[in-house]
């Protein structure tokens, strides 16, 4: 397998179509582990066929999202994987950009909302730590360009820092699989009128 370490940069509006789907969310989310999968397994994840999974999984590769790896052992199985070790999608003004970003984030806050409910079904049986840590918060931040800047650098290297060399294959003993949903909006100006 060769190394994993470039950044897949959508900006193009037809990449964030391509990625604006529900199932190519949780294509992208298991991929991006760091894990390879056929269609087939991925059309069990999201309750779909394998031939439809497939037409999911050319319309990620056409923007080098996902792409085809080595064949397994038997050689008849021919697993996807990630496009890249992270995924950076970047919108532009325009109005198709913009309802792509619009259906990415939905779907991903949709899924976090998920984990969120799954999560809540059996905390109780988990420690105090695991418990504490988990939740959602919001704050309302007054920053210069300076220091949005200096802010989202140090959020990057954090997550940087526990994401590197670890995956769903390869990852520390005692460890388990954390969803990190981290946004930041700057506010738009109301417009008077």
């Amino acid at each position: 397998m060769r190394p994993r370490s470039r950044t897949v940069r959508l900006t193009d509006p037809g990449a964030l179509r391509a990625l604006a789907h529900p199932a190519r969310l949780t294509i992208v989310d298991e991929l991006y582990a760091g894990v390879e999968r056929t269609a087939s397994e991925l059309g069990e994840l999201t309750a779909l066929t394998a031939s439809a999974m497939s037409y999911h999984l050319r319309a990620l590769e056409r923007w080098g999202i996902v792409e085809r790896a080595g064949p397994r052992q038997d050689g008849r199985e021919r697993p996807w994987r990630a496009g890249g070790d992270s995924l950076s999608v970047v919108s532009d003004s325009s109005p198709l950009s913009a309802a792509a970003a619009d259906v990415i984030a939905g779907g991903y806050l949709q899924q976090f909302r998920e984990e969120l409910r799954r999560w809540s079904l059996v905390e109780d049986a988990e420690s105090k730590t695991w418990r504490d840590a988990t939740g959602m918060s919001r704050s309302s931040l007054w920053l210069s360009e300076a220091e949005l800047e200096a802010f989202t650098d140090e959020l990057k290297a954090l997550t940087e820092r526990y994401e590197a060399g670890r995956s769903s294959v390869e990852h520390p003993h005692g460890t388990r699989r954390v969803v990190c949903l981290i946004g930041i909006v700057p506010v738009a100006e109301k417009s008077e009128g």
